[in-house]
């Protein structure tokens, strides 16, 4: 699994993440992002082409090497500094009420302990910041459930983590964070995976 982890998953991943559906969810949500921004799972960088000129820096944290170098080659041609970080979402490495905006694209499902990931981002973000989010996730419907929870395990051996059934608006309200807006939709695909949560939160 260490050769697969390493080599193949990220450009899977990647490739998964590179649609149409997921460009327009970014381009809907990332150009709302301002001033200091931290990216959580940022990836390869998928959503730094659609970040406007609100935004002064973005600090990019992913635990992949691998994902981290594809990310900085789209930094090139950026009007604002990128700095990235290969660090766990668990432990941000940066200071309490610095970021004016978190931003979590397709993260929160890989990530160990989410809630403790979001306590640290409601940590970092500033009183007034936004966390901007779209996260796929548990489904309202009993039969789609069902067959998230059967193959959750399976999915998550194989996806770098990836988990089906997490109840995203939950998980954040339970951080201590407030979503001021919350759309829930299908995207395209078999749905298990394509339910999708996409809002905005802050602190109270």
């Amino acid at each position: 699994m260490g050769f697969y982890r390493k080599f193949v998953l990220p450009h899977l991943i990647n490739l998964a993440m590179d649609n149409k559906d997921t460009a327009r969810c970014r381009s809907e949500l990332v150009p709302q992002a301002r001033g200091q921004v931290l990216e959580v799972g940022i990836g390869s960088g998928l959503n730094l082409p659609f970040y406007s000129g609100q935004v002064s820096k973005v600090y990019g944290v992913d635990p992949s090497r691998e994902l981290l170098h594809m990310a900085r080659r789209r930094t090139g041609a950026l009007p604002f500094p990128v700095e990235l970080m290969n660090a766990s979402a668990e432990a941000l490495p940066l200071e309490s009420e610095s970021a004016d905006t978190v931003v979590m694209t397709w993260s929160l499902c890989s990530i160990a302990e989410p809630g403790k990931a979001l306590r640290e981002i409601r940590r970092v973000l500033k009183p007034d910041g936004d966390l901007l989010f779209v996260e796929h996730g548990l489904a309202p419907e009993a039969e789609t459930r069902k067959w998230q929870n059967r193959i959750n395990r399976p999915w998550n051996a194989v996806a770098g983590g990836c988990n089906l059934n997490r109840q995203i608006d939950g998980l954040i309200s339970s951080a201590g964070l407030v979503i001021r807006r919350l759309e829930t939709t299908y995207l395209h695909g078999p749905r298990v995976f394509a339910f999708t949560y996409k809002g905005r939160a802050g602190k109270e």
